[in-house]
């Protein structure tokens, strides 16, 4: 093996260079604006004496674009959500175990821009987050940052994920799954499905986040009206029963802390008031924190708090997630701890919950973001 074979292998970039890291972001499902506000955070905390930085927007179409490196442009202010920019010029990965980026400017001869170190894949959601990009870079031996194809795959479904969970023996929140033939098929037999959970009920779609297209349903004559709102956004709905009265917990989890098992940060809970009924897009994203109270650590007693940062790193290692992770829980009133979800790649600005998490636990947002890089330089890719 070559000197340059060896130096590949090992994940390091070439001698004379700083590593070269691909943010991709944006892309094709409703979270693209998420997305984009997450890539201007990381694309801000980045040293570019440490890195050479190369941002790649997906267009709501599926287009990979060469974007500009303007992180302002990318966060979300109030009336306007960002995007990628369609006018990029458009690139491709080169799929021949290099991890080569080609640009395509029409009418001309396509240009090569460098091979790529790693990948810090900020999408969120379907056609990003859920193993479809990961399998591209595992196909092209490209380094990447966070979960593998399987582990995002599980994760995004949120059906999967609890079928993965029930059967570790995590508790649930109870469910019914209503598939579009099923639907289509016998409306009245889904909705005896999901009368029998309780009302109310939560209408989601099974493969999405940031709570865009949930609807809160008390009664029962608006659960059709939810399914519908919930399947613009995927054609397989999740009904889960509300869990009342009960406190919504979060904790961050991150490899290679200090080596060996997987670690958690401080618990966090999120409360809010009567202005919304449950944690949607608006309270997440463009509230001002005063209708939403997001407490750093949880007041919780010492031995909850153990309890919830060790369910969250068992639940992590169940999966098979790698590098990193938010896991959502409920704490019911009865004390019975709901393991909720698994977020792959969480909500990523300095704002958002999994970092602030990670600096309330001595890991700054520009060290976190690092941190993960550097784990991802080290990890091969292919099956491990």
């Amino acid at each position: 093996m070559s000197e340059q074979e060896r130096t590949q292998a090992s994940g390091a970039p070439q001698a004379g260079r700083k590593p070269r890291v691909a943010i991709i972001f944006g892309g094709r499902s409703s979270e693209h604006a998420v997305s984009c506000s997450t890539a201007g955070s990381v694309l801000r905390a980045l040293d570019r004496e440490r890195y050479d930085v190369i941002p790649i927007g997906i267009t709501m179409e599926g287009r990979w674009v060469l974007e500009k490196d303007e992180p302002e442009r990318l966060a979300i202010q109030t009336g306007r959500l960002p995007e990628v920019d369609e006018k990029g010029t458009t690139v491709v990965l080169a799929n021949d175990h290099g991890g080569e980026l080609v640009s395509l400017d029409p009418g001309s001869v396509p240009g090569t821009l460098g091979e790529v170190d790693v990948v810090f894949p900020l999408l969120h959601g379907p056609f990003g987050e859920d193993g479809t990009l990961q399998g591209l870079l595992e196909m092209a031996d490209v380094r990447y940052v966070g979960a593998g194809v399987l582990a995002s795959a599980v994760a995004m479904d949120k059906h999967f994920a609890k079928l993965v969970f029930q059967a570790q023996g995590f508790p649930v929140v109870p469910y019914t799954l209503i598939k579009p033939a099923q639907w289509e098929a016998d409306p009245a037999a889904c909705a005896e499905s999901v009368a029998s959970l309780g009302f109310p009920v939560f209408v989601k779609p099974a493969r999405g986040g940031s709570s865009i297209g949930i609807t809160k349903v008390t009664d029962p004559a608006d659960l059709a009206a939810a399914v519908e709102k919930a399947q613009e956004f995927d054609p397989k709905v999740l009904v889960e029963a509300a869990v009342e009265g009960a406190r919504e917990l979060e904790c961050g989890v991150i490899e290679g802390l200090e080596g060996g098992r997987a670690q958690a940060s401080v618990v966090a809970e999120i409360r809010y008031d009567s202005e919304y009924d449950f944690y949607d897009f608006e309270a997440k994203y463009l509230d001002d924190e005063t209708h939403v109270d997001l407490q750093l650590p949880a007041a919780l007693d010492e031995q909850l708090t153990a309890r919830v940062r060790e369910f969250a790193v068992t639940a992590f290692e169940a999966l098979g997630v790698e590098g990193l992770a938010r896991v959502d829980f409920f704490l019911s009133a009865d004390g019975t701890l709901l393991l909720n979800e698994i977020n792959t790649m969480p909500g990523f600005t300095p704002y958002s919950m999994f970092p602030r998490m990670w600096a309330a636990s001595g890991l700054d947002y520009a060290a976190l973001c690092d941190h993960l890089i550097q784990l991802a330089l080290r990890r091969p890719t292919g099956l491990r």
